[in-house]
């Protein structure tokens, strides 16, 4: 999961330079894998003397890569065999643990394509277990469902290391995903610090980051905003307040913070860091930062525009096709880091492709079918052009190659968002005979 966004390039006019998200190709098999959600530490307050430490918990989940198939029966598997004379566990309702208590499989249901809780572990030390002790969690899971009916999590991709501890535990509540916002509308956001730990925290920092196609709205004299940094699209602002926050108490921020979902708004997200202040060290980083998922009701016409050239044989020419997005809402997989768009390009008939644009790869074989790339973030106006050099190798009239632009899971899958699917294809061709 992307902590704080992804980089972008500038809106207007361009060539493109650099790769934009993961590689796909427009034929290839479709394909999916199953992923297990666990923090990779995780503080436990010690025992006091003479006294039995309160639980802490511990939020685990599945989840999936591709949207494209429903993913249900989520099994997990944890192993808490790890935390002997360290740490006890109480296990939810949802897990059914085996005689001795140290391995339980939990029913997660159905398996979301984004990271979230599904399962929540109460961990404590034991009493006699000293500061720093520390312990191990493993895991397993497997889910039916992806392209082979069953899907199992990476042996080994999540192991949680379990340290005892003391000290101020800041944390923030996680926000509920809000969709179908409509742009032009202002949302509140769920703010609250609350502090878990066994030691106050004098004073505490925030810092809030905003996507393109959200403001915030909120302007406490606690906080500067700090300009975006080589061409970050987060808009953050930096807060310090010096309200102490003992164990257990819960504190509010001055008034409600309050962001605009503005005309470019479509996929964006809004999010929340929180630390104690005073040089003080947060015992679990688990909760100390949210991100909430944002989508508006909105549209962008993303479109592509061919061309026409001629050339005798033997001869080459530039055969420049370009990707606009016309807006009005900005593209950007903010959580996915998907590349807002692919454009794939067939070799007219009787052409060599000779001089390959950066972000351009062959996906076929004899190199007559290319895959284009596109920035992470496609701004309203964003223009991308993609000049070939093509040779002629001999003269076919009305030779025609296709531009085709579409989302990085797949060719066959449409642009949810885009009211115009016919202009995301275009023709490039080589001697047109009128």
């Amino acid at each position: 999961m992307l902590r704080r966004g992804l980089c972008a390039s500038a809106a207007g006019a361009l060539v493109v330079t650099g790769l934009g998200g993961g590689v796909a190709v427009a034929d290839e098999a479709q394909s999916d894998q199953l992923w297990i959600q666990a923090p990779y530490e995780q503080a436990v307050l010690v025992a006091p003397d003479g006294g039995t430490a309160p639980y802490r918990s511990l939020a685990l989940g599945l989840y999936h890569d591709n949207g494209t198939f429903a993913v249900t029966d989520g099994r997990l598997t944890v192993d808490v065999s790890g935390l002997a004379g360290v740490a006890e566990v109480e296990w939810p309702a949802a897990c059914t643990p085996d005689a001795a208590g140290t391995v339980a499989v939990c029913d997660t249901g159905d398996v979301p394509t984004r990271p979230g809780p599904q399962v929540e572990l109460k961990l404590r030390g034991v009493p006699g277990a000293a500061a720093g002790a520390q312990g191990t969690i493993e895991y397993a899971a497997t889910a039916t469902g992806g392209p082979d009916g069953t899907l199992t999590a990476p042996e080994g991709a999540a192991e949680t290391f379990v340290t005892l501890g003391s000290g101020p535990d800041l944390g923030v509540p996680a926000p509920q995903d809000v969709t179908h916002a409509t742009p032009g509308t202002t949302l509140t956001a769920p703010f609250a610090v609350t502090n878990t730990g066994d030691e106050t925290a004098h004073g505490f920092t925030v810092r809030m980051s905003t996507s393109y196609g959200l403001d915030l709205l909120t302007q406490f004299p606690q906080c500067t905003a700090k300009a975006p940094e080589g061409g970050w699209y987060m808009k953050e602002v930096d807060c310090t307040f010096d309200t102490d926050v003992a164990p257990g108490a819960t504190v509010q921020l001055p008034g409600d913070v309050r962001l605009a979902v503005n005309e470019a708004a479509l996929y964006d997200r809004f999010d929340i860091d929180v630390e104690p202040g005073g040089g003080a060290t947060d015992l679990s980083g688990a909760d100390n930062y949210r991100a909430w998922s944002i989508q508006a009701d909105n549209t962008a016409d993303f479109r592509v525009r061919g061309t026409e050239v001629r050339g005798a044989a033997g001869t080459t020419v530039d055969a420049t096709f370009r990707f606009v997005n016309r807006g009005p809402a900005w593209v950007a997989h903010v959580f996915s880091g998907d590349a807002p768009a692919l454009v794939d390009f067939t070799v007219p008939e009787g052409t060599t492709a000779v001089g390959v644009p950066d972000l351009c790869r062959p996906q076929s074989a004899g190199a007559t079918r290319y895959t284009c790339y596109l920035p992470s973030a496609a701004y309203p106006g964003l223009k991308a052009d993609y000049t070939f050099e093509l040779r002629v190798d001999r003269v076919v009239p009305d030779a025609t190659g296709t531009v085709v632009a579409h989302p990085e899971r797949g060719a066959s899958t449409p642009f949810v968002f885009d009211p115009k699917a016919r202009n995301n294809t275009a023709r490039v061709v080589v001697n047109p005979s009128a």
